[in-house]
């Protein structure tokens, strides 16, 4: 496969951050997408206890991201995505093993505070060890991740057979040998201090004006990516008449992502600046919302060729999501440490993913709203028509911040550190 056989270019720090990824997204998705069925449905609670637990959980993951990277800076990346695989192992288990709402509770912290260690740390260690090969690095980062979001539902659904402990036991067993990993391979690299206190470097962070408006441009991004785990799949849903034409969307995704991604960035990255790529990219993200649109208000087919007639469209536009998603994601990971010092980069990462989980649940939100509203009045493309226009208004954000030169120059080739 192209993706193992690149990977084998990069540092052994960065072939074992890729394999992290594919297995922190098939833990992750082997256990999250059922949580609420097992709390509803196995344990009896009440839907507004279900939205309490998941909400604890998500709040403890978004909100926290700053203390994630800011930890990163000032102790080590390698100690704080070792600590947050630990956490999630704990969190993981406390799921299979508790009942009560309070540890259930404590599952849902320890679980979002390891993904607030573990996700700017880890961009941060691979931004620092791909050296000039950032947005390459990133790019296959993208395809790991995207593999393990489509075996984590797979595997998840084959354990539920069994019960829903067998998954959360499974998944905490993935993030244990993760922890035992790194822990072994994952070499140590020196701390440079940040020369000022936790505030001076979030003021410095805060401050930075061409940073927070690049990362508020980027809001169409967060919004539209979030889209194909929720219009998206709906639209295959109500298109075919099928619960499972979802999983042809992530398939689809897969499938292009593991062909194509890192033949993208690569052809792209000699041919212009990031800028003209990222807006480029969320551009066709915003477009790929078209094709089902053409298809929303049409009644669920009957029969197998008018159904697959009708889904065409819609895998069209998650095609279409995904290689916009291809094209603009890896220079974004790659132009965010370039804003500030590399003394930095991890808490430059807390605050981006910060700004993206304010973004996605606000964009959800909105398009949630949409969905509703459409169906209330007939109005069936309202929703496909708010993230064309949530696409089209960033991918012009960022081309504005390019022409006011707000965004920082591709920096010279710098050796990527020897392999360890």
């Amino acid at each position: 496969m192209n993706a193992l056989h690149e990977m084998r270019r990069f540092p052994l720090a960065v072939q074992l951050l890729l394999v992290n990824q594919l297995g922190v997204n098939t833990g992750f998705y082997l256990l999250v997408p059922y949580l609420a069925v097992h709390l509803g449905e196995d344990l009896g609670m009440s839907a507004a206890l279900v939205g309490i637990v998941l909400g604890v959980r998500n709040l403890s993951q978004q909100g926290l991201f700053l203390i994630g990277g800011s930890a990163a800076d000032r102790l080590g990346a390698r100690g704080v995505i070792i600590a947050g695989c630990a956490l999630r192992t704990l969190g993981f288990a406390l799921f299979a093993l508790g009942d009560s709402l309070a540890v259930l509770l404590a599952a849902s912290v320890l679980s979002g505070l390891a993904g607030a260690l573990f996700n700017p740390a880890v961009r941060a260690y691979l931004a620092t060890e791909a050296g000039a090969d950032k947005a390459e690095a990133f790019a296959l980062f993208n395809v790991f991740a995207t593999t393990g979001a489509l075996i984590g539902p797979l595997l998840g659904s084959a354990l539920l057979l069994v019960d829903f402990r067998a998954s959360a036991l499974t998944a905490a067993a993935i993030f244990a040998v993760l922890t035992l990993a790194q822990a072994l391979v994952l070499p140590a690299r020196e701390v440079a201090p940040t020369g000022s206190s936790l505030l001076g470097d979030w003021r410095e962070v805060v401050s930075n004006k061409r940073f927070v408006a690049f990362a508020l441009a980027m809001v169409g991004m967060f919004t539209m990516e979030n889209q194909l785990y929720l219009l998206i799949p709906d639209g295959a849903r109500r298109a075919t008449g099928w619960d499972g034409a979802a999983g042809l969307v992530f398939l689809v995704g897969t499938v292009t992502n593991l062909s194509l991604q890192l033949r993208i960035t690569r052809a792209l990255k000699s041919r212009g600046s990031r800028a003209r790529w990222i807006s480029g990219g969320l551009a066709l993200m915003g477009l790929a919302f078209v094709p089902p649109m053409t298809v929303a208000a049409l009644a669920t087919p009957d029969g197998l060729l008018p159904a697959i007639l009708l889904a065409l469209p819609v895998l069209a536009g998650a095609l279409l999501l995904y290689l916009g998603v291809m094209i603009a994601q890896p220079f974004v990971m790659e132009l965010v440490p370039d804003f500030g010092r590399g003394e930095l980069t991890g808490t430059y990462f807390g605050l981006f993913y910060v700004v993206s989980g304010i973004a996605a649940a606000g964009g959800n939100a909105v398009v949630g709203w949409a969905m509703d509203a459409g169906a209330r009045t007939g109005s069936a493309w309202l929703p496909w028509a708010c993230c064309l226009a949530f696409g089209l208004l960033s991918a012009a954000a960022v081309a504005w911040l390019h022409r006011l030169r707000s965004l920082p120059a591709r920096p010279a080739p710098v050796p990527a550190p020897a392999q360890a």
